[in-house]
């Protein structure tokens, strides 16, 4: 039933970091055709094509392996679970578009899908509208909550405040470079930190904020002013909410003009393994990356992941990252709410939801909380030279404590006063002080 698809997940690893062109035409059917009443379709909304692919192809591999796994066991409620794939292009109204062609026309019970906050957005009225599920698997900004939207990803709580004070404490330092991609995920993000320094005695002049165009490739005079601000004699870091295949280039710059992590160390929220996968990283060793998983983590669950994702892909050197975990998670909580309910109707599967839980692939437990965040443990990686990472923080990564997913961020004045809860308040962004319910939630 995947037979079509399981080739794009064959691909060499140049060829998705160039430009994942061929993902498109591997990636448009997913599976073989079938009867709709015989299988239960899962919606898969990646982008295999543009800026974005760098990051997303991989996203929509591994959902392929979950769903091959399920059907080993038997499917779901006695169906075979059919993967359906399409292509939004790294092209944000076009999510919208392929998402409400997903839900009218193929008619899946749920999507698993988007990387960046804008095509996350772009979606959120179809899902709304045409209610239905989307598992959304990447760190975001936050400042939402959707009764349609299960977020797998970190909250800023769960990956900017605690690589913020990581730095802080363990590298001492003094000032601060937030560096984005210019939308809605780095603003917001960088707006809470901002914040967040404030608290804590940064003033303005030992800040500096900049944000480039997706796809931006013209590093040297950003790097350079990167350099010029870190020369203080005040410890300086970068944190990097740069997103897609600018890394490259941003990466590769920094190793031109000689910023060693020991000088100004980056931080990156957006960097994982499969990114680092295409570049010589021996300049970036020591560098820094905040996520919820590192493939390097050992413990039963990953060995087996890793064993399976090799075997899936018929590639050893493939990598894994923390986004694919969300996915991982995100399709286990799926499966386990679609038993409990004996149904895929939306609603049902909503209300399930929370309070179930599910192992990760670290030695915790990801549970579902009632404003549809969940419960992830938080680590500190350091880039080694073949591309992967030594965890830094916490000390016993198999013994990180988990952290619970806020929606709204304490440290802005509009949203402190809010509270997200589907279970009992029946409301994204209820008010505290007002007792209200604001409406749309984001």
């Amino acid at each position: 039933m995947l037979k079509t698809t399981h080739a794009a997940a064959q691909r060499p690893r140049a060829g998705r970091w160039l430009a994942a062109a061929a993902g498109l035409a591997l990636g448009l059917s997913a599976a073989l055709p079938a009867r709709a009443q015989d299988t239960i379709k899962i919606g898969i909304l990646h982008s295999l094509s543009g800026t974005m692919a760098i990051s997303e192809t991989t996203l929509k591999d591994v959902m392929l392996m979950l769903i091959d796994e399920q059907n080993k066991k038997g499917g779901l409620l006695g169906k075979k679970l059919e993967a359906v794939v399409v292509d939004p292009a790294s092209n944000w109204p076009l999510f919208a578009e392929k998402a409400r062609e997903l839900i009218s026309k193929d008619k899946v019970a749920v999507v698993f899908g988007c990387w960046t906050s804008v095509s996350r957005k772009s979606v959120l009225p179809v899902f709304k509208e045409l209610n239905n599920i989307l598992f959304y698997p990447v760190q975001y900004e936050g400042e939402e909550s959707e009764r349609n939207v299960f977020y797998t990803g970190a909250a800023p709580n769960q990956q900017a405040i605690p690589a913020v004070d990581y730095l802080m404490k363990e590298e001492k330092v003094k000032r601060w470079v937030l560096e984005g991609t210019d939308y809605v995920y780095p603003r917001t993000t960088n707006k809470i930190l901002e914040a967040y320094l404030k608290l804590k005695g940064v003033k303005d002049e030992d800040m500096m904020i900049n944000y480039t165009p997706f796809g931006f490739s013209d590093w040297q005079t950003e790097v350079s002013k990167i350099k010029t601000f870190g020369s203080s004699g005040k410890k300086t870091a970068v944190v990097s909410t740069i997103n897609g295949d600018a890394n490259v280039p941003f990466y590769k710059e920094l190793g031109n003009q000689g910023i060693k992590a020991t000088d100004i160390p980056v931080v990156a929220f957006s960097v994982g393994e499969e990114e680092l996968a295409g570049l010589d990283t021996k300049p970036l060793v020591g560098h820094l990356a905040a996520w919820n998983y590192f493939e390097s983590i050992k413990t039963p669950a990953n060995e087996k992941f890793i064993k399976q994702w090799h075997a899936f892909t018929n590639d050893p050197k493939r990598t894994t990252n923390d986004p694919m975990e969300a996915h991982y998670i995100g399709f286990h909580l799926w499966v386990k709410a679609v038993e409990k309910v004996k149904s895929t109707d939306p609603d049902k599967v909503i209300d399930a939801l929370p309070g179930i839980e599910t192992p990760n692939l670290t030695g915790g437990i990801a549970k579902v909380l009632p404003n549809h965040h969940i419960t992830k443990p938080v680590f500190i990686g350091e880039i080694r030279a073949d591309g992967q990472f030594n965890v830094v923080y916490p000390d016993n990564p198999k013994k990180a404590p988990l952290v619970p997913g806020d929606a709204w961020s304490d440290y802005l004045p509009g949203s402190k006063d809010l509270e997200a809860d589907w279970v009992t308040l029946k409301c994204g962004n209820y008010n505290t002080v007002t007792k209200k319910c604001l409406g749309s939630s984001s």
